[in-house]
């Protein structure tokens, strides 16, 4: 019986001495397994957490399908397809932090408010457009791929056909023209509980253990950067801007986040440089402690 007792220990102790899995998301116009962005991140999580099991989502069969799918895959399918990966791997059952650069980071948020299994413990959100952008200025993809996104843009963001079909679309907000972006947004307005209030999407936030914002002090991709942390334009102009907690999402707490910010579980994080330019010891540093 002693040596059951002991085996028992044995075992529960390896298995609360596991690191939790890491799942990191790229943003647009890259790809899962690019050795320069997340193949990078990769290899620096691996080294400093030795022993840690690391996925990288692909939406797609290869690079090119996933750089590819990461402009015209519309997002709800992706968030689909991601839950039922994570569902799908036995390394992740028990829980697992996730990671998300750019619209990854937003992307991994609706994963949390819709697909609470297997549980997210932490959230790092780097660069993260969590109230959507209202501008276009740069482009990471090939030219060919960021023309079709321009003139898609500028067809029609709201039309129907943009809207289930251009992934930027999704998280476009519009902020001279608000009652248009509630009614036809497919995607943003709806994970930001805009229109019907999810309790389901509040409860399941709410779960996290941190949730990590990454706001890039000089970033000339995302606009408003702002929007990073849950700012964005005030209402009628884009010249502007309110915070998270100026916000009614915040105030009237339609996710949780007041709550969670009441509790520590919120974390401002800042880069005093351009879209996801952060180096090694800032990575390491700030990011990092919440992958182990």
């Amino acid at each position: 019986m002693a040596y059951a007792f002991f085996a028992f220990f044995a075992c529960v102790v390896l298995a609360y001495g596991d690191q939790i899995p890491a799942v990191l998301w790229h943003g647009m116009g890259d790809s899962c397994c690019n050795p320069l962005s997340l193949g990078r991140i990769e290899k620096m999580i691996v080294d400093k957490i030795p022993g840690i099991y690391v996925k990288s989502i692909s939406i797609g069969d290869n690079i090119i399908e996933d750089t590819f799918n990461g402009f015209f895959k519309n997002a709800n399918e992706q968030i689909d397809i991601v839950c039922a990966q994570l569902k799908a791997d036995p390394k992740l059952a028990n829980g697992y932090n996730a990671m998300g650069f750019s619209q990854g980071g937003q992307f991994w948020r609706a994963v949390a408010q819709r697909c609470p299994t297997p549980p997210m413990f932490n959230l790092v959100s780097v660069g993260g457009q969590h109230q959507g952008v209202f501008g276009f200025p740069r482009c990471p993809g090939s030219e060919a791929l960021c023309e079709m996104v321009r003139k898609l843009l500028n067809y029609g963001v709201y039309e129907r056909y943009v809207q289930d079909n251009l992934v930027q679309a999704e998280y476009w907000q519009d902020p001279l023209n608000e009652t248009e972006y509630r009614k036809y947004s497919v995607f943003l307005a709806d994970i930001n509980q805009e229109n019907v209030k999810n309790a389901t999407y509040k409860e399941n936030l709410m779960k996290l253990k941190n949730f990590v914002m990454v706001k890039f002090l000089q970033d000339t991709m995302v606009q408003p950067k702002e929007s990073e942390w849950f700012g964005f334009y005030k209402p009628g102009q884009d010249k502007e801007t309110f915070t998270l907690q100026e916000s009614p999402l915040y105030m009237e707490d339609w996710l949780g986040l007041k709550e969670m910010d009441a509790a520590g579980k919120l974390h401002f994080l800042t880069s005093d440089t351009d879209h996801l330019q952060f180096n090694d010891t800032f990575f390491n540093n700030e990011l990092l402690p919440f992958l182990k």
